[in-house]
């Protein structure tokens, strides 16, 4: 029979993973208390929350709102980040967790879509997510920038040319 702390802890998982929308799952073999704490001080200045979790009790909670993509990665011990910038979350956890060697990265969550350690990788390299829509912005805008161009210009060679001549005929 369940206690009532692990209901609690399952609860409280489940409002986590109702809030985030990436997860990145690491194993912390090796690393002390203090090292954990660094971590995540680290990560809380990002906006993440580093968490070490017991598999069983993140199943549970997880199968009624991420379903089963998450159960491959729970393997040995677990922590787990979560976060709402997909590309941040990412770089973020890379970054803290850089400094110790023993951390190893098993995979992440990005919705209900399980990603191995080299998709965290590869999600970390991506430009932030108002990088990417600044981007898109100005490859819809530059068609019609130059667009605007090409239709200006010959109303701006007929300027010229009556300037040209208003001068000629000024110098004469």
């Amino acid at each position: 029979m369940p206690t009532e702390a692990k209901r609690r802890t399952v609860d409280e998982l489940r409002e986590q993973l109702g809030r985030s929308s990436t997860l990145i799952v690491s194993e912390y073999r090796g690393l002390t208390v203090k090292e954990i704490a660094e971590i995540r001080r680290s990560l809380r200045k990002q906006d993440v929350t580093y968490t070490v979790v017991k598999n069983r009790l993140l199943r549970i909670a997880a199968s009624d709102t991420r379903g089963t993509a998450l159960d491959a990665l729970l393997v040995g011990p677990t922590a787990i980040a979560f976060g709402t910038d997909e590309t941040g979350t990412a770089k973020a956890v890379l970054d803290a967790v850089r400094p110790f060697k023993q951390v190893r990265i098993t995979g992440g969550l990005l919705g209900d879509r399980a990603i191995d350690a080299d998709g965290v990788t590869r999600l970390a390299a991506l430009p932030s997510r108002e990088v990417l829509l600044a981007q898109v912005a100005g490859a819809i805008a530059a068609p019609m920038a130059t667009t605007a161009g090409l239709f200006d210009a010959p109303l701006r060679d007929v300027a010229g040319l009556i300037t040209a001549l208003v001068d000629q005929r000024a110098a004469a």
